[in-house]
């Protein structure tokens, strides 16, 4: 069994299971911090094929379902500002990879379903406590029908605490979603364990130079 960190211990998560690609440190991190500090925008869809080898554990948990994948939204000043949002990508890669595996069954990418209602305050360097109440109410699904009574795997690119996700989890939940795998590119902590040993982290450059 594994340990349980103080906010597990404190806060019952509202998705149903986790998985990350690898743990959000070295060349990893550093690729996640190009994607969306450097506009590396090509970057995310390449990067979001290393979740195909997370996939495997959706499949596991939930045999002969075919998922919804729903990017965690930005707000639209945020997206704007940024020029785009690096859930979305890495969720459309992932789509990308399970197509070019040969899946005679893609998952649909719902980039128009989940919707952040409001701006928050970054996430970096608040408690765990602040962090739970600054996403509380932030996500509202727009389009209920794509999510309704069917398995939703959440995208996004680190699980710190896994505050954002709950949230997002919570209102896919309430809109009618049956179950909730959130799946992201890197997670803070080992308390939130990967599929399996986490695999080498990618060199930066073996994602190739930016293009315009």
């Amino acid at each position: 069994m594994l340990a349980q960190c103080a906010w597990c211990r404190e806060e019952a998560f509202k998705f149903d299971r986790a998985g990350s690609y690898g743990l959000y440190a070295g060349n990893l991190r550093a690729a996640i911090l190009q994607l969306k500090f450097q506009c590396r925008e090509r970057l995310g869809k390449r990067l979001g094929k290393l979740l195909l080898s997370v996939w495997g554990r959706v499949e596991e948990a939930y045999p002969g379902e075919l998922p919804v994948v729903v990017p965690v939204p930005l707000h639209p000043s945020r997206q704007r500002e940024r020029g785009f949002n690096q859930a979305e990508l890495l969720a459309l890669g992932l789509s990308r990879g399970l197509a070019r595996a040969g899946r005679s069954a893609v998952p649909c990418v719902e980039t128009r379903c989940l919707r952040r209602t409001r701006a928050t305050a970054p996430q970096t360097g608040l408690s765990l406590r602040a962090r739970r109440e600054n996403v509380r109410g932030v996500f509202s699904v727009v389009r209920p029908e794509c999510v309704r009574e069917r398995v939703v795997v959440l995208v996004d690119d680190v699980m710190t605490t896994g505050a954002t996700l709950s949230a997002s989890a919570g209102a896919l939940k309430g809109a009618g979603a049956r179950a909730v795998f959130a799946l992201t590119l890197a997670r803070a902590t080992p308390q939130f364990p990967a599929s399996a040993a986490s695999p080498p982290a990618p060199a930066v450059d073996d994602f190739g130079p930016s293009r315009p």
